[in-house]
């Protein structure tokens, strides 16, 4: 039996919440790739999904629910990879076990709930949740934050953003060109550029004709920041040709690129072509592996290694805004109230 097929003494114990696709994405990566982690638990109430699970999984045992991994000692920490509107449950259950906590973007689907679980990891007085914006660990937005922080191309002025997709699922609803999708620059924006989000603005463009009825897009976000830093972020989800994740930030002597494609080249028959991604989980297959890492490694010291649940709660807050200035003319403000002191 290899390091991978058992439960190496020291080894973090991680109960994975949720064995859909992202959730079998992990338990494969954390099995696979992760050092010092195993996974001991899967939880997942479908049967035949927590059985597929499992076979990739040979030191776990299988949980219908959380409660009953709790209730067993299954586990020393936790990954949630349910759907959002589950969080909130799991969260409260793994902050009263004391458990470290990885959850997968949003938070939770809403400001309101998203404040209840800031304020249940305030009563514990350390923080406990990461939240999975896995942007953040990736080498190329690093070294775009690097370049921001260092400011040997002038001050920051503008990012222009845009976050495309092939095509989307059937469940895919206009609400999460903001939930879903755009979720992911209301946390990195911020982080990049060194700001604050203060309104959201959403426009309109011509409608690709290719986008299903149920949708209207693309559409344009437009983000200020407390810093002066405008944003636009074109969300584009029937463009057909693949997965593109990109940005450009304009600065007062020069401007920078990140997300372009890469890989072989081939010129032939008069064409030049490169491969582009066909989803995230190739586009972003590192920066999971660091960010999963970076957690493990942490939570063994009692610490965090990324995005706070004051930061998923930031975010929430954006997305409500964003939904709301999807039906609204003109910006509307992201409202937030003082930082609490556990996570400035």
């Amino acid at each position: 039996m290899s390091n991978n097929e058992q439960s190496r003494s020291g080894d973090l114990r991680v109960a994975v919440v949720g064995a859909g696709a992202m959730g079998a994405d992990h338990i494969s990566r954390i099995t696979t790739t992760i050092t010092g982690a195993t996974v001991s638990a899967v939880v997942e109430p479908d049967a035949a999904r927590r059985a597929a699970a499992l076979s990739s999984a040979p030191a776990a045992a299988g949980y219908a629910s959380f409660a009953e991994a709790l209730d067993a000692g299954a586990a020393d920490a936790v990954l949630i990879a349910t759907p959002g509107q589950f969080h909130e449950q799991t969260l409260m259950e793994a902050l009263a076990a004391r458990l470290p906590i990885l959850c997968e973007k949003p938070l939770t689907q809403d400001p309101v709930s998203s404040l209840r679980v800031v304020g249940a990891e305030q009563e514990i007085g350390r923080k406990l949740i990461q939240v999975g914006f896995m942007r953040r660990f990736d080498r190329e937005y690093e070294q775009l934050r690097a370049l921001i922080e260092a400011g040997s191309a002038g001050e920051l002025l503008m990012l222009h953003a845009a976050h495309r997709n092939a095509a989307v699922p059937d469940s895919y609803v206009q609400s999460m060109l903001i939930t879903d999708s755009v979720v992911h620059e209301f946390d990195v924006v911020p982080w990049l550029a060194g700001g604050t989000i203060t309104s959201v603005e959403v426009r309109y463009g011509r409608r690709n004709g290719l986008t299903p009825e149920r949708l209207r897009e693309p559409i344009l976000v437009v983000m200020e920041l407390d810093n002066g830093v405008l944003v636009d972020v074109e969300m584009n989800v029937s463009i057909q040709f693949g997965y593109q994740v990109a940005t450009e930030a304009v600065f007062e002597k020069g401007v920078a690129r990140i997300g372009q494609p890469s890989g072989l080249q081939l010129w032939q028959d008069g064409v030049f072509r490169i491969g582009e991604h066909a989803d995230f989980t190739t586009r972003f297959a590192e920066a999971y592996d660091r960010q999963v890492q970076a957690w493990v490694d942490a939570a063994k010291v009692g610490e965090i290694a990324g995005p706070s649940a004051w930061d998923g709660y930031k975010v929430a807050v954006a997305c409500e805004a964003g939904v709301r200035a999807m039906e609204t003319d003109g910006p509307i403000p992201v409202e937030l109230p003082d930082v609490p002191s556990l996570y400035r």
